[in-house]
């Protein structure tokens, strides 16, 4: 099967190793018989032979020779089982280290649109159950398989040695056994995929509401989250209660079946010993191994839902395995170059999903100007500035910077030459020092503390408990929302690009602070082409051009006069902004 294709080719590296174990667990399961043959030496010799009692007298050195021989047998198989183990764990705990680094890797090379479509809690369950699953079925399942399998044969084997007729009788019960087992491996299958499933989505539930148990308790809504969650945890519950209390529908049969082994050889057996066929060191031989035909029947179940289990899990773990990303960043090793700054949209077209978002856009940008993008919620903002450093690509038309086409670009490149600073601020759990020096771990403190004044940020750090050492918290808990702007502005600065790209970065600061920054980002002793998404005129006033989008297109440009004089979009924001707006017209020469 592909899935155990899959399974060998991430244990390069633990092979051999792997290999030897399986070798061992077939070497250590084949002894065995060995045991019970020498259990039927010492009965058919010292206990129920003819001449036991002679044997007793003249060849006790033999039966001693005997006793420790299963004493040592005993202790070999022990050893065997130990060493084995060790390296079933250690084979599988590398190959689990690796596959695991590898889909780390994987997911972070994804491109936004794998993000958009996979939640989170589904990444983390395939991260961290669906794995631990796949390790233990390398570990366990494959070993339990193989160790039952070689019991069996080797059961079967030293049975037909001893007598055949015996034998078959008690292999009659296998056909039956195997038939159930396959009917209940058809009808569980379905049942585990669609557990993986509600565990998936429990752990989604999960993770949204940690993640926003702010909005959580400011809307009260607790209880409802609470019932949410226990409707997902039911669901789980219930689907998970069915695919094990399907075992009980086929149990009854495969023990029945089992226990049948034991019948048929006190049956059959008893006879054959009474008629002088076997020996009653032979049929002791027969009850020792009965269990190497029973056990593994009676197991059956359990590998069964196991083996569903890792088929569930191996194939959510495939799909990021071999998931290809459409714009994928190759990292390849090449002397960065800082870029001129200059941008232009040629005829772009963006659609997701079969929407368009953005329809026919066209403009350049100068290297050093400043931009500012306004529109309506939904009217592509976001979008038009997330095509620049390729998150997503145009569905028509060219993105240029510096005259190149950016999916000619190499992505680490571009994107080093882009600062980005986002209204949704996502902040890690770090030093404030930690969060500014993202970009350049290695950053003077003197420049962090430059970029942190740049952002207006320096006075509220300095009075925080540890300064720029103080830890902020998941996604900066205990920051106000202008607070975390700051530093992620800060953050964006810090990396000095040619081209600044702030989507809405001041709208939770005050009014004098954001003159700070607009002052700060004016004088900036870098070259920069900035980006600006705004929504406040205060913001967009200065820009050396301003775009109105609407439903994807653009629908004004030009200075902040201009657009006052065409009485559009824009005069109609500025007018809701602004009191006195007879005033500030004539002040721009309008009537």
């Amino acid at each position: 099967m592909f899935q155990f294709k899959w399974l060998w080719h991430n244990l390069k590296g633990d092979r051999a190793r792997y290999i030897i174990a399986l070798c061992l667990s077939v070497i250590g399961s084949s002894l065995t018989i060995i045991n019970p043959y020498i259990g039927q030496r010492i009965v058919d010799t010292f206990i129920a032979g003819s001449d036991a009692a002679q044997n007793l007298r003249d060849e006790r050195g033999l039966l001693i020779a005997l006793g420790l021989g299963m004493i040592g047998f005993s202790l070999l198989r022990t050893g065997l089982s130990y060493f084995t183990t060790l390296l079933y764990e250690r084979a599988s705990q590398n190959m689990l280290y690796r596959v695991r680094i590898f889909l780390y890797n994987k997911i972070q090379g994804q491109d936004m649109k794998y993000y958009d479509r996979n939640r989170t809690g589904d990444l983390m369950t395939k991260m961290t159950g669906d794995l631990d699953m796949v390790r233990h079925s390398l570990a366990w399942i494959i070993k339990t398989i193989i160790e039952s399998l070689t019991v069996f044969v080797a059961a079967v084997v030293y049975f037909f040695f001893i007598d055949a007729e015996l034998t078959l009788w008690l292999l009659i019960l296998s056909p039956p056994i195997f038939i159930v087992a396959f009917i209940f491996a058809r009808r569980v299958r379905p049942m585990y995929v669609d557990l993986r499933e509600r565990l998936s989505q429990l752990n989604t539930i999960t993770q949204e509401n940690i993640a926003g148990n702010r909005v959580v308790k400011a809307f009260a809504r607790e209880e409802f989250e609470i019932n949410k969650f226990t409707d997902k945890s039911v669901n789980y519950s219930e689907a998970n209660k069915k695919a094990a209390l399907v075992w009980l529908d086929y149990f009854p049969y495969l023990e029945i079946f089992s226990q049948g082994f034991t019948v048929i050889l006190l049956i059959s057996g008893g006879l054959l010993v009474m008629d002088g066929r076997i020996t009653f060191g032979e049929f002791s031989a027969f009850s020792a191994l009965i269990w190497g035909l029973s056990n593994p029947m009676r197991s059956i179940g359990i590998i069964i839902n196991d083996i569903q289990r890792f088929f569930a899990s191996v194939t959510k773990i495939m799909e990021v395995y071999y998931a290809s990303p459409e714009i994928a960043n190759h990292h390849n090793a090449a002397v960065k170059r800082r870029y001129q700054g200059r941008i232009q949209f040629d005829n772009v077209t963006f659609k997701y999903d079969g929407v368009t978002v953005l329809e026919n856009i066209n403009f350049k940008i100068e290297p050093g100007e400043t931009i500012a993008i306004m529109g309506a919620t939904g009217s592509g903002k976001t979008t038009l500035i997330n095509l620049i450093p390729r998150f997503y690509d145009a569905a028509k038309g060219r993105v240029l910077v510096d005259g190149t086409d950016v999916r000619k670009l190499e992505l680490d490149e571009l994107r080093g030459n882009i600062g980005v600073a986002t209204q949704d601020v996502l902040l890690f759990s770090d030093t404030i020092d930690g969060n500014i020096a993202y970009g350049n771990p290695d950053m003077p403190e003197e420049d962090v503390v430059k970029f942190a004044r740049l952002a207006a940020a320096h006075n509220f750090i300095e009075k925080m408990p540890e300064g720029y050492n103080t830890i902020v918290g998941e996604r900066g808990v205990g920051l106000s929302g202008g607070q975390k702007q700051r530093i992620a502005l800060a953050r964006a600065l810090a990396v000095q690009p040619p081209i600044l790209i702030l989507d809405d970065t001041t709208s939770a600061v005050d009014l004098e602070t954001e003159e700070h920054i607009q002052k700060s980002l004016r004088e900036l002793d870098f070259a920069c082409t900035k980006i600006i998404i705004a929504q406040r005129v205060s913001t967009t006033a200065e820009a050396d051009r301003i775009i109105i989008l609407e439903n994807g297109r653009i629908i004004e440009e030009g200075t902040h006069a201009e657009l006052l004089a065409k009485r559009g979009y824009y005069y109609e924001v500025f007018k809701l902004q602004n009191e006195g707006i007879g005033r500030e017209v004539n002040a721009h020469g309008e009537k």
